[in-house]
């Protein structure tokens, strides 16, 4: 199966954010990146708790987003970043946290991100996207340009779809992130179970 990692949103979700985790964690994917960034440090440690729980259960990594001492405290060891916060991390902070990944835009911040130690890379938007509204999404060459040069693993982030999941796989990507979709499909099984489709097509 193509690796997918799914990103929450509780803005968009229609039921309780928990609830849909555990929905998505009892499908084969490969994480949860907890992207709740804009509530307050104690209750994204409280959310995080309980998203830790539901992982656990089912052997699905939770990640963490810019959050680093919630994953201290919850000895939790990936931690999703922006560039900018990461950078803006002192280097003794940086080695606390076992596995890194950062969001990247152009080749100079997947550079960037390989030198400031992450594990892993998102690269995008790819495709067009509600998100980015108004903002063209840059492409599979683009995609392609990051996956040959970066020596670590490259997810495709943005408009991912079981329609275009192919030419993500196929310009190199290692996976893809999934939000939009992950957060409203109304029946996360069948929703990841597309997914898998495309790959025993091949």
């Amino acid at each position: 199966m193509c690796k997918l990692l799914c990103v929450t949103n509780r803005h968009i979700c229609p039921e309780n954010i928990l609830r849909r985790i555990e929905r998505l964690v009892a499908c084969d994917i490969q994480g949860i990146i907890l992207r709740e960034k804009d509530l307050p440090e104690n209750e994204y440690e409280a959310l995080a708790r309980d998203a830790l729980k539901l992982c656990q259960r089912q052997g699905v990594p939770l990640i963490l987003h810019s959050f680093f001492d919630v994953a201290a405290r919850l000895d939790i060891s990936c931690v999703h970043f922006p560039l900018p916060v990461l950078s803006a991390l002192e280097k003794n902070q940086r080695k606390l946290i076992r596995y890194k990944g950062a969001s990247c835009h152009s080749l100079k911040d997947a550079q960037k991100a390989k030198m400031l130690g992450c594990s892993y890379i998102t690269a995008g938007h790819i495709f067009d996207t509600e998100c980015k509204a108004g903002i063209p999404g840059r492409g599979t060459d683009f995609l392609k340009q990051i996956c040959a040069a970066a020596d670590i693993p490259v997810y495709a982030i943005g408009g991912i779809t079981p329609d275009n999941i192919k030419s993500v796989i196929d310009a190199g990507a290692a996976g893809a992130c999934v939000m939009k979709g992950a957060m409203v499909c109304e029946n996360t099984e069948k929703y990841i179970l597309s997914f898998k489709e495309f790959k025993e097509a091949l």
